[in-house]
């Protein structure tokens, strides 16, 4: 997928947000949050090799997988440090009391600079791909996003996202199927990968209230250093 060097390990591992109940970290393109047919380490298990080393934990550590991001993409993941702390979020994901905010960068602009894109997705398992439709298919979830231009570069755009509906592949499916794919994103129409497999889509913001704490959390993850991301 990508060079070791640039995946994380316990050694480099972002960490954005931590207390004693959840901790907040910026995933690297090609880190990939669970465990799946690959065998590659995830990010979970890097993550409880980071805890088991700053605390000095004998035996296991509990850790939560509270939501995912796709492989390619960057940015902010949230894990659950205890049990207590693990239903509550996932109930607040459910719910979509989290607010995301997520930066894609595309070649294609929209036809507008700003609006809301609704379509119905319907997932192919077996291609590991979202198709968005206009109209009701069967099978198929609505699926709805704003976007507002952020920047234009020379050759690129910059949109910002703010997620509404957590479909499977959706900011990827939805702006393919507006003529704007997400840079390096094969699968959904992008000319070329990029070099190191990622594409550029980063989870850039989040807000939702502590589910322990009954604080509001608000976190801002940097996207990976590249010279697109750079002149951003």
């Amino acid at each position: 997928m990508s060079s070791e060097k640039t995946l994380s390990n316990k050694n480099n591992l972002q960490v954005l947000h931590e207390d004693n109940h959840i901790i907040i970290v910026n995933k690297r393109p090609g880190d990939i949050v669970q465990g799946d047919k690959t065998g590659d380490k995830p990010l979970s298990e890097v993550v409880k090799s980071f805890l088991k080393e700053k605390y000095n934990k004998p035996g296991n550590v509990y850790l939560g997988v509270v939501h995912r991001l796709d492989r390619p993409t960057s940015g902010i993941v949230v894990f659950s440090k205890t049990s207590k702390a693990l239903p509550r979020l996932n109930k607040l994901f459910q719910d979509k009391k989290a607010k995301k905010t997520y930066w894609a960068v595309v070649k294609n602009p929209p036809a507008n600079d700003s609006g809301e894109l609704i379509h119905w997705m319907k997932r192919n398992s077996k291609q590991n791909k979202s198709y968005a439709h206009i109209k009701e298919v069967p099978d198929s979830k609505k699926a709805i996003l704003d976007y507002r231009m952020k920047k234009k570069l020379d050759n690129y755009y910059l949109l910002e996202i703010d997620l509404h509906t957590g479909r499977h592949h959706q900011i990827r499916s939805q702006l393919s199927a507006i003529g704007s794919p997400i840079k390096g994103d094969l699968k959904y129409g992008f000319a070329r990968s990029n070099k190191d497999a990622s594409i550029h889509l980063h989870s850039r913001e989040l807000k939702f209230m502590h589910p322990v704490k009954k604080e509001p959390i608000h976190i801002i993850a940097p996207p990976p250093s590249d010279p697109i991301w750079d002149a951003i």
